[in-house]
Order: structure tokens, then sequence, then C-alpha cells
């Protein structure tokens, strides 16, 4: 889970990490309001989870309330990289004297943590990274050995911070860590570090990413959740603990395995070439291992909570979970959502092979569910589930 700005800096604060004062507005009456509290010249930056805010003209400053006002009026609805501003936050000037780069971040290629640092921060740190590599120190972290103040010294040094700054970089640099580790982030950055003009260093910028697999032992986080952004039909999928994501198609996808679902998506996407209105998938969802009755049924209603599904392609392959037990988690499925009063209405295809195959068409093909088809191969079935979706579409 990627945070705002304005969270990410609420973090960093908690841990004792130096911010500049700002308050979050989300119109431009608040916004008016917040500058006229923080007083002097402030800062209106668009929060939106993206990078280059500053070149889009996301972030401008307010030489007083009337100026934030209008900067306010002219972010707020903006558009960045397909991310519309809902609010912006109105923080106080900084006298900036440096700007430096650092971040912390999950190296995934080398199996480790990895601290990246350089005196040529800002909003050209890429350029710089591309054109003058030597400039950016990339230093790997022992996850036991961890970060002290000792050795956050000497990533600012590797960095080529300067003295002046150096023992502020190192407290920063330290606390950085503390909110890396025991929030579990896979990325904490901030681009521009600062040394003010009064010889402090601050984070002007924030941008943490929580590692949502944590989730279960880091419960505070849910006050970070971006309710108004969240998909409705995901939101409900994540309370009943499905690997869910919703697509812009009208086939619905279930199958166990995040790798044959998506190969089924692709499969899926190719066959409805063939028809009237290219039908696409409608989401991903992967029931995993297991196919009780219960997750059966979940999955359907999620699946048929979406008025775009206009047919549903259950393909799997048993293997530690048998065909038969995946055929009596559908039967039951449909009783189960019959007796909620949603029963099911929209063409059913199923694929199923591997362990119990056989047994598995046999317990569906005596069941007689209305709807249902069964077809043998992945890519008949596919076409088919296409066909559904173009007829009823």
């Amino acid at each position: 889970m990627d945070l705002f700005e304005h969270q990410a800096k609420e973090l960093f604060a908690a841990y004792g990490i130096p911010v500049p004062r700002g308050i979050v507005a989300h119109t431009v009456a608040e916004a008016r309001a917040a500058a006229e509290q923080l007083t002097g010249r402030v800062v209106v930056k668009a929060q939106v989870k993206t990078g280059g805010r500053g070149k889009a003209g996301g972030v401008k400053v307010a030489d007083d309330a009337n100026d934030a006002e209008a900067k306010a009026k002219a972010i707020l609805g903006m558009d960045i990289k397909g991310h519309t501003v809902h609010k912006v936050l109105i923080e106080e000037a900084s006298a900036i004297a440096e700007e430096y780069y650092f971040s912390f971040l999950l190296d995934r290629a080398n199996r480790t943590f990895l601290a990246i640092c350089s005196a040529a921060g800002g909003m050209d740190i890429e350029e710089v990274a591309h054109t003058a590599p030597e400039k950016v120190a990339k230093v790997p972290v022992n996850p036991i050995d961890g970060i002290d103040r000792a050795r956050a010294r000497e990533i600012a040094q590797a960095g080529g911070l300067p003295e002046k700054s150096l023992d502020g970089a190192a407290e920063l640099i330290e606390r950085l860590w503390a909110v890396f580790v025991d929030e579990d982030a896979s990325l904490v950055e901030v681009n521009p570090l600062i040394l003010t003009a009064d010889g402090q260093v601050k984070a002007l910028d924030g941008k943490v990413t929580l590692d949502a697999n944590a989730d279960f032992r880091q419960k505070d986080h849910e006050v970070f959740v971006d309710k108004a952004a969240e998909d409705p039909l995901e939101a409900r999928a994540k309370e009943k603990h499905l690997n869910y994501v919703k697509l812009d198609g009208n086939v619905g996808i279930i199958g166990n395995g995040a790798g044959l679902v998506m190969s089924t998506l692709d499969v899926v996407a190719y066959a409805g070439e063939q028809f009237p209105g290219s039908p696409k998938p409608a989401n991903f969802l992967d029931i995993g291992g297991g196919a009780s009755a219960e997750v059966m049924a979940n999955g359907l209603e999620i699946i048929l909570s979406d008025p775009a599904v206009k047919s549903v392609f259950v393909n799997v392959f048993g293997g530690i979970t048998a065909c038969d037990a995946v055929a009596d988690g559908i039967v039951s499925a449909f009783k189960l959502l019959g007796d909620r009063g949603e029963a099911v209405t929209r063409p059913l295809v199923v694929r199923l092979d591997g362990n119990n195959a056989a047994l598995g068409r046999e317990i569906l093909q005596n069941a007689a569910l209305p709807g249902v088809e069964l077809v043998d191969t992945m890519d008949d079935a596919a076409k088919r589930a296409a066909e559904l979706a173009a007829v009823g579409a």
C-alpha cells in the first residue's frame, strides 16, 4: 500500500523525524483556512500517489492565504498522470539551503535491503542517476546488523553529503530505518531531504510503501487505507479474504492458482477477439488451494455482483485440491447463493482437469445446475465463455 505524502510525514513525525508543519485540505476554503493558521508563505502540494507532481504543476508556493486559495483552486481537480487531485497539503514554506536524496528499499534481485543516498537530490534525481550514477551511492544493508548512528553517517558520507549536514542526516537516516523495519515497509523515500538555512536537516517530502503481506501484524495501518479510491467490489472481496482484482471486461474468471488465473485472462482475451464486442476478462480471482463451498459461493457472489459480467469461466486444475471437491463446492455454492436469495442467473462455463477430473465432471453433470456447461479444454472453455458474454451483452 502506497501512502500519500501527508500520511508518510505523519508516520515520520511519530518517529521523531523533522518535517515541516502542514495541514490537509479537501476544499479551497479549507486550504485558505490552513494557510491562515500556518501564517506566512506556504506550499500547496497535490496529494496523489504518483511522482512528478512538481513538474506537472501540482506543487506551488503561495505568498499568503489569498494566494494559497488561488493555488489550491488551480490544483484541486487536476489530473496528474491519471490521478485526480482530491486533496492538497498546505505546508509551511522552508528556507532551503541544499537538497539531497535518501531512501531505503527492498532489493529483491540481491535478496537484501538497500540504502540509496545522494547529495544531488530534488526533481531531477532520476536524470542524475542516469547521467551521473557515480553521484548516487547504493549501499547494501544487512538486515541482521541494521542501521545505527555510525552506519547512518557512513551512508550519508558515501552519498556525498557535506560535513555540515552529516550529524542531522545521520540521525534522520537512523530513524528512517526504524520506520522501514517497524512498519514493514518495502520503500521509504525522502526527496528532497533538505538542509535548511539555519542548519536543520528535514524530510521535505515523503514516500512510503507498506507491505500488505504484513497487514496481519500491522493493524494500525488500516487508518492509511484510501477508502474513497478503493473499488467497492475489491473492498468486499478483501473482507471475504479473496484474492480479487476488478478489471474492465465482461467475463468473470475463477481459478485456483495465480499462474493459472493469469493464463486464463490471456486465453479469454484472445478468444474474445472472435466475437462482437470483443469480450474480455472482468476480473482476476484466485481461490487458492481450497475450493470449499463457502469460498466458491463468496467468489461467485463477488463476481456476479458486477453488473458488467455476462458469463463466468471457472477454470480449475486439480492438484492438492481434487476436482471432485471443487465440483462439490460449485454445487454447494449454488445452493448457498439460492438460500441467500442470490440465485445464479448468468451462464457458468466449467473446465476441470487434473486430480479426479472425471469424478468432478460427473458430479456436476448429475447436479444439472441451471446455466452450467462443462467444457473439456481450456481453449474451448474460454471460447464458449466469451461467446456467451457476447450474446448476453
